[in-house]
C-alpha cells in the first residue's frame, strides 16, 4: 500500500457539497470500511484511489455506475490528462468511442489489447 493519500481540498469539497449534498463517501481517510462491498448513499462523493496499488479508481466507477441503477447518484473525480479537461473548457463534446483497434501503419494490422478511446466534437465559431 501507498503510504501517501490525498485528500480534497476543503474548499473544493465545500463548494461541490454544496452543489450535490453528499450524503456517503466511499473513500474516506482513513478507509475504515470496504465500501465496494456494501451500498452506497443516495448522493456519493467518490475521491477513489489514484494508483492502482491501492485499489485504483476503476473498481469504484464500477460500483459508482451498479449504484445509479438502483437510483444513487455519485459525483467521481480523478485525473484524467490534460487534453481532455481542455476540449471539455473549449465545449467539447464527448463521445465513448469503446475499444479501437487501431492499425499499425504498414502491415495494417490491428493492435491487439486497445485501451478505452474517446472522441470529442468541438465546433467551429461561426
Amino acid at each position: 500500500m501507498n503510504d501517501h493519500y490525498w485528500l480534497t481540498p476543503p474548499e473544493l469539497y465545500e463548494s461541490l457539497n454544496n452543489e450535490f449534498h453528499f450524503d456517503f463517501d466511499p473513500c474516506p481517510f482513513p478507509k475504515t470500511f470496504d465500501s465496494l462491498k456494501i451500498d452506497w448513499g443516495k448522493m456519493n462523493y467518490v475521491n477513489p484511489p489514484f494508483k492502482k496499488e491501492d485499489g485504483g479508481t476503476m473498481p469504484f466507477i464500477h460500483k459508482a455506475i451498479a449504484q445509479a441503477e438502483l437510483g444513487k447518484s455519485s459525483f467521481i473525480v480523478f485525473n484524467v490528462r490534460s487534453g481532455i479537461n481542455q476540449l471539455l473548457r473549449a465545449g467539447g463534446i464527448p463521445r465513448a468511442m469503446g475499444r479501437i483497434k487501431w492499425l499499425e501503419c504498414k502491415t495494417k494490422k490491428p493492435y491487439p489489447c486497445p485501451n478505452e478511446s474517446l472522441g470529442f466534437f468541438l465546433k467551429g465559431a461561426n
